[in-house]
């Protein structure tokens, strides 16, 4: 689906990138695909660039909707047993709207703590950053951050903070991040 030109068949809230801005793009709008990854769809419009929440993929119409949930699928991985690892490998569905690597690759996750609660379950503390300061996506790149968390079947909670210390830069993406952006 990604590099797809669609029309829009219903009008779809989205959000404006880097701004962060919510805004609504209108029915019958061309846009093209530029990134499916972890849930949400990043398009193109002749307005600029927008990430469509999962919750409103449906508006960019059946197609495009069946392939996203096969993709997810083949994503998905097993829960299992709660560990440190299970919770890494969450938040490496979560994505930069405007790059296509994970914010774990992407060096933005600076700490995670888990703590076990009475009853079994977890609270989880993260610390990120972003790649710019100015960037309005961070509140949304950090709420999903935190949905991907808590729909864990063993955490009860997840709290994100966003942090500037120390200041990102791109010697911290990992390997893998590197390759992917063919800066090895």
């Amino acid at each position: 689906m990604v590099h797809q030109e669609v029309t829009l068949i219903r009008d779809c809230p989205a959000t404006l990138i880097p701004a962060g801005d919510a805004v609504t793009l209108p029915e019958g709008s061309r846009v093209f695909v530029s990134q499916a990854l972890g849930g949400t769809v990043t398009v193109r419009a002749d307005s600029g660039l927008f990430r469509i929440a999962g919750s409103d993929i449906d508006a960019l119409g059946k197609e495009a909707v069946d392939q996203l949930r096969h993709d997810e699928n083949v994503d998905a991985g097993e829960t299992g047993e709660f560990s440190e690892a299970l919770l890494w490998d969450s938040l490496k569905t979560c994505f930069d709207p405007e790059i296509p690597i994970n914010i774990v690759d992407l060096g933005l996750i600076y700490d995670l703590q888990s703590r076990e609660g009475e009853n079994g379950k977890y609270s989880v503390d993260v610390k990120m950053t972003l790649t710019a300061r100015g960037c309005g996506m961070g509140p949304v790149i950090a709420d999903d951050a935190r949905a991907k968390l808590e729909s864990l079947p063993q955490v009860e909670s997840a709290k994100v903070d966003i942090v500037w210390d120390p200041v990102w830069t791109p010697q911290m993406i990992s390997p893998e991040g590197r390759k992917k952006l063919g800066i090895e």
